[in-house]
């Protein structure tokens, strides 16, 4: 484990490191976005937690590999807001639409602090474990190069059908029914 303070923010992150990837080829590699509700409480709302996991073990039976957690809880609206959110879900706003409601953009999250810990890695290049095609364009804006996008379905069950038809349908994420594995009941 590996830390970083964002001079910016303050923000802390981490790189989770596994094996010892050299940069000689593309690291196989998670940007991870805290989420306390899915990684931590094991909500069953979004898919975050099972997608943590399953790069950690895709990772792992990789040999080596690395992951980006970075501090940015609820698309970067933060977690208080994010409760917020929740509740506004409740009452029938989908997850874009609450975080509008509450004033925010769809997605506030910031990729810049990638670039220092990926060159304090010396990782140069990544196979980036996502289904979000927006994550790929912003980690490129920063000179980041992802050799591939790698599919990240898993975690769909019957409470977060309508949030995952969102981030589909609203944030551009590339899922397919038949590639996605149901992981809850």
């Amino acid at each position: 484990m590996v830390g970083f303070e964002d001079e910016v923010t303050g923000k802390e992150h981490v790189a989770l490191v596994y094996g010892e990837p050299d940069g000689s080829e593309p690291v196989l590699a998670r940007v991870h976005s805290e989420c306390l509700t899915g990684d931590s409480l094991f909500s069953l709302r979004c898919d975050c937690g099972f997608q943590l996991q399953e790069a950690l073990k895709r990772i792992s039976e990789a040999g080596e590999g690395v992951l980006l957690y970075l501090r940015q809880e609820g698309r970067g609206i933060g977690l208080l807001n994010k409760v917020r959110a929740y509740h506004l879900q409740d009452g029938g706003a989908d997850t874009v639409e609450a975080n509008e409601q509450l004033g925010f953009e769809a997605d506030m999250r910031d990729y810049s602090m990638c670039v220092p810990m990926l060159e304090h890695l010396r990782i140069a290049q990544v196979r980036l474990m996502t289904n979000n095609p927006r994550k790929v364009k912003a980690l490129e804006k920063f000179n980041v190069r992802v050799a591939e996008r790698v599919p990240l379905q898993v975690g769909k069950n019957r409470h977060n059908e309508d949030y995952l038809a969102t981030k589909m349908g609203k944030l551009g994420h590339m899922m397919t029914e038949h590639h996605f594995r149901d992981d809850a009941e």
